[in-house]
């Protein structure tokens, strides 16, 4: 059974409302910290991020700068032949000497 289109909005709606009450309660946690404390706690998160950038990068240049790192090339196999027998028995369909 489908539900009214008034249902899914308001389940968006409360979607909404939860993210919202939760960024309102982070950012008066966050407001709640001394300066000193939010100065140390960005130069920590924006640390990580760059640890990790630098992590991800030195991952990508050893990838592939490795000489097993090739790439192959082959034909698709499976899909064509199912779209060519779905489309054969619609047409068999459709040409079928029994009319109803």
């Amino acid at each position: 059974m489908l539900k009214p289109l008034n249902a899914k909005s308001n389940g968006m709606k409360k979607l909404r409302d939860k993210i919202e009450h939760f960024v309102l309660t982070t950012e008066i946690h966050w407001k709640a910290l001394s300066v000193e404390k939010q100065r140390l706690l960005t130069k920590v998160f924006f640390g990580g991020y760059c640890l990790l950038t630098v992590i991800v990068i030195i991952h990508v240049i050893v990838s592939t700068g490795q000489k097993s790192n090739t790439i192959s090339i082959d034909h698709i196999d499976g899909i064509s032949t199912k779209l060519v027998e779905k489309a054969s028995e619609q047409n068999n369909l459709i040409e079928s000497p029994i009319k109803k």
